[in-house]
């Protein structure tokens, strides 16, 4: 009898321990999602800020040089005069233009809660769109080339929507600081999932890998310096990794190459089929 009231004694004391156990971990959870929302709002404040305060550079430039044109007079107006104004315009355009469409990236990045729709897709067929979509920014004389051992038959099941944020950011990064020469994608299976590396002449940017986007938007002209913008893109790269649960690196080559390269767990079929 003795023995039974103490074994039920035990029990109910590993129960409430493993019940004060569970409510701790479930009080962690709370608190670091409690600060996560409070540094999310904090971040929004920021960014907003930093926005308008980036927009009104080209905007105020624009117009200037537009009311410069209209005041002067025809006659008054000299061709040179004409050609800085225009070319200022233009100029200014242009960034107003790449900073929208680094905002529409950026708006597609949820950063928070994972959120993965998995398709299956061919691997050659989508390496080849990234390409074409990368050679509408780069220079007349650089060339993208994708290279793999893989089947072109061979088929991986991912998401395609956050595959294709990771290599355009690192592509348009790519293609920003390569002057002349090629821009190599490779792709290849590795423990299980898929590797890819993009390797370009440029540069060493391994030092910009290593910023967190949280801190990264809070910087003063973060979406508008050049190594800012390209360290954001970076740390948005690692940060989509880490929802793949995969790995990131940012790294120099022979001491001329970057090479960024990921990996994530990922199901793919046919790899060497007729090779």
């Amino acid at each position: 009898m003795k023995a039974a009231i103490l074994i039920i004694v035990f029990l109910l004391i590993a129960f409430g321990i493993c019940l004060l156990l569970v409510r701790r971990h479930y009080v962690k959870l709370l608190y670091l999602a409690t600060k996560r929302a409070q540094k999310s709002e904090q971040l929004k404040s920021v960014f907003i800020d930093n926005i308008s305060r980036t927009l009104r550079t080209p905007l105020n430039a624009i117009v200037g040089s537009c009311n410069k044109l209209l005041e002067e007079k025809d006659v008054n107006l000299q061709p040179a005069q004409t050609r800085k104004a225009v070319t200022e315009i233009s100029d200014y355009s242009k960034d107003l233009l790449d900073f929208v469409l680094q905002l529409h990236d950026m708006s597609k990045f949820e950063g928070i809660t994972p959120s993965f729709t998995f398709i299956e897709v061919n691997l050659t067929e989508l390496m080849a769109s990234y390409r074409r979509e990368a050679m509408n920014y780069t220079r007349p004389d650089v060339a993208v080339r994708v290279i793999s051992d893989l089947s072109p038959h061979c088929r991986a099941i991912l998401d395609t929507n956050l595959m294709h944020q990771l290599m355009m950011h690192l592509l348009t990064s790519a293609a920003k600081h390569v002057t002349h020469g090629d821009i190599f994608i490779r792709y290849n299976c590795e423990r299980r999932g898929l590797k890819v590396a993009v390797s370009y002449t440029g540069l060493d940017q391994s030092e910009l890998a290593q910023g967190d986007i949280y801190s990264l938007l809070q910087e003063e002209g973060a979406l508008k310096d050049s190594n800012k913008s390209t360290a954001l893109s970076l740390a948005i790269c690692r940060a989509i990794i880490d929802m793949f649960g995969g790995e990131f690196l940012m790294d120099k080559e022979n001491d001329k190459k970057n090479v960024a390269s990921f990996w994530f767990p990922c199901e793919m079929k046919d790899i060497y089929r007729d090779l």
